[in-house]
């Protein structure tokens, strides 16, 4: 990571949906706003700011984070998922495509982060219960669903990713 100490600028470098980035950003820059802001990608969405609702998860490593408490230069030499670089071409991701069939989108803020956070569950655990599914979603805030319908759709694109993988 190259330093511009001058102009509180560093040179840093991340893989974006499968598209390595190399660019010079502020210090103090949130990812959440290089997100949005530089890249265009409109499904990370600012709810809360402090890292509490969701609305912001990405993909770090394969991990979820909340991209409103982390800055860009956190991410150098790091792999970054969006909602928008989990599907292929016009193809839906399997936890898309159920969330849309069990009715688990309805003001739909949080399902870019909710989905995110279900990605990541589902590529650690191919199989989880209701409760590991419930654990796994407490870091997302919805006003809308009551959550059951969210939870009928991770199961269900638990079933369909293991019908994929057979």
């Amino acid at each position: 990571m190259g330093a511009d100490v001058k102009k509180n600028r560093l040179k840093v470098q991340y893989v974006l949906n499968g598209v390595l980035i190399s660019t010079m950003v502020d210090t103090g820059r949130r990812l959440i706003d290089q997100l949005r802001d530089t890249h265009g990608l409109g499904s990370v969405k600012e709810g809360c700011g402090t890292g509490e609702c969701g609305a912001c998860t990405t993909l770090v490593d394969g991990k979820g984070m909340c991209s409103c408490i982390l800055l860009v230069p956190q991410i150098n030499g790091k792999e970054i998922t969006t909602l928008e670089g989990i599907t292929t071409g016009e193809i839906l991701h399997p936890v898309q495509e159920k969330f849309i069939e069990e009715g688990a989108v309805q003001c739909g803020y949080c399902t870019p982060g909710m989905i995110m956070s279900a990605v990541q569950l589902l590529s650690d655990n191919p199989e989880p219960s209701e409760d590991e599914i419930r654990l796994a979603l407490s870091g997302n805030l919805c006003r809308c669903t009551g959550y059951s319908k969210i939870i009928r759709a991770v199961q269900a694109a638990a079933k369909a990713l293991s019908k994929e993988g057979n």
